[in-house]
């Protein structure tokens, strides 16, 4: 968020273009429409209002109208995390993270995840996405080959009594 300029979000395309993002390489992202409709309403209301500097083109301000610093924007992140009742403690990296199990959790190949994340080799984010145990408690249950045999079983004494 810190190296995002006015220009990196198509609204049309709902599409961020990460700069100099992971590995020093740019890379395009898709944006959701409901956080392309939230980007808006921030650059049309509230960021005009921060603004201090007219000629800048940072897309996320901090309370003193500058772009925000790694540091400063991690601080808040991290306030608003605990503050949110999460008890995890974090910063913008527990967001990544949450991402990208998420995606997982929810069938997103590993390497769309890895795309995302703009890592170069897949053993980074195999590492970084690690699954939930419930996800894999509810892929154990869907496909171990004991269901299938239980589903077998359960068909056979449907025909048999009738």
């Amino acid at each position: 968020a810190i190296g995002l300029r006015l220009q990196s979000i198509n609204h049309e395309r709902g599409t961020v273009m990460i700069r100099q993002g992971k590995g020093r390489k740019d890379r395009l992202i898709p944006i959701g429409e409901r956080a392309c409709y939230w980007v808006k309403q921030y650059r049309d209301l509230a960021r005009p209002r921060l603004l201090d500097v007219p000629e800048s083109d940072a897309l996320f301000l901090a309370k003193d109208g500058q772009g925000f610093s790694l540091d400063g924007l991690s601080s808040h992140i991290g306030k608003l995390i605990r503050e949110s009742g999460v008890r995890q403690a974090g910063s913008c990296h527990l967001l990544r993270h949450s991402m990208a199990t998420q995606m997982l959790e929810n069938g997103a190949d590993t390497r769309w995840v890895q795309a995302m994340l703009g890592h170069a080799d897949m053993s980074t984010t195999q590492i970084y996405t690690r699954v939930s145990i419930r996800a894999l408690k509810e892929i154990h249950t869907a496909t171990h080959p004991a269901r299938r045999v239980q589903s077998q079983e359960a068909d056979k004494k449907v025909e048999t009594s009738t």
